[in-house]
């Protein structure tokens, strides 16, 4: 069994109801998403805020620290506590980075929504990443991925107002996590492949939020070598995902997508090749 940090167990309901009135005057119970604030301690040192919805706050804070890379080893963390009478997640290490303030002092503003910062020399890192060459994606594949996706039970669909990431290998969602930014969601897909040892090699990554920088460091991070969104993209997030050599695809909803990088790795029929 891969090494696990002692984990407290406190996820939170994503949705709670409410009173709403509709067009008619009429009084509906209505679902909507929770969020709460999540304010994270690395050995009693305040990191940051996160607003989340709770469904995975230990696996959050997790995949926080490992892509932001303020913790290098999973085996250098003790314990991962949360805490929502404080609002709170206390995570303690065994050794404590020498560098924290330094690298915390560094930051980059970013497009994600709620959170918005990368620390350190994230980008820097970027040139270390080796993506697999022989890994395939087909059109076929692509569909019926988008197929799961569309019929998943999720939070939106209950509520809206989040976004959702899934972990997919072939046509099959392995994980999928849905918060109030798909920032938190990337992050906690993140932590859980950290807590279960699973390569990104063969894997590929979905999300219904627009392809940025930010989203492609973090899958490129994660090791895996596609990433595909309904939305669209932004220019740095083209350059990046070229840069590290990432098959990207966006627009993708029912057999419609557009291929913007890493061609190389995906599969067409003749006829439309």
């Amino acid at each position: 069994m891969p090494y696990r940090p002692q984990l407290s167990r406190a996820a939170r309901p994503a949705t709670v109801t409410i009173a709403a009135v509709n067009e008619r005057g009429e009084t509906v119970p209505t679902q909507i998403a929770g969020e709460h604030p999540l304010t994270l301690y690395l050995d009693k040192r305040e990191i940051v805020t996160l607003m989340t919805l709770g469904g995975a706050p230990e696996a959050l804070a997790l995949g926080y620290l490992r892509n932001q890379r303020l913790v290098e080893r999973l085996e250098d963390i003790a314990a991962v506590q949360v805490d929502w009478e404080t609002d709170s997640v206390a995570v303690t290490t065994t050794r404590p980075a020498e560098d924290l303030e330094t690298r915390i002092g560094r930051r980059t503003v970013t497009t994600g929504c709620g959170q918005g910062t990368m620390f350190g020399d994230v980008m820097e890192e970027l040139d270390k990443v080796a993506l697999p060459a022989a890994a395939r994606l087909d059109v076929a594949t692509l569909h019926a991925l988008l197929e799961a996706v569309r019929h998943h039970e999720s939070i939106y669909k209950q509520a809206g107002a989040v976004h959702g990431c899934a972990l997919a290998r072939g046509s099959d969602i392995l994980m999928f996590v849905e918060d109030v930014g798909r920032h938190n969601a990337v992050d906690a897909i993140a932590g859980r492949m950290w807590l279960e040892n699973l390569p990104g090699g063969d894997k590929i990554f979905y999300t219904t939020g627009r392809l940025t920088s930010e989203m492609v460091i973090k899958t490129a991070q994660m090791g895996i070598p596609f990433l595909v969104s309904r939305s669209g993209l932004t220019q740095m997030g083209y350059d990046l995902a070229r840069r590290v050599g990432m098959t990207m695809i966006g627009r993708a909803q029912g057999r419609h997508y557009l291929l913007f990088t890493g061609a190389e790795r995906f599969d067409r029929p003749a006829e439309i090749a």
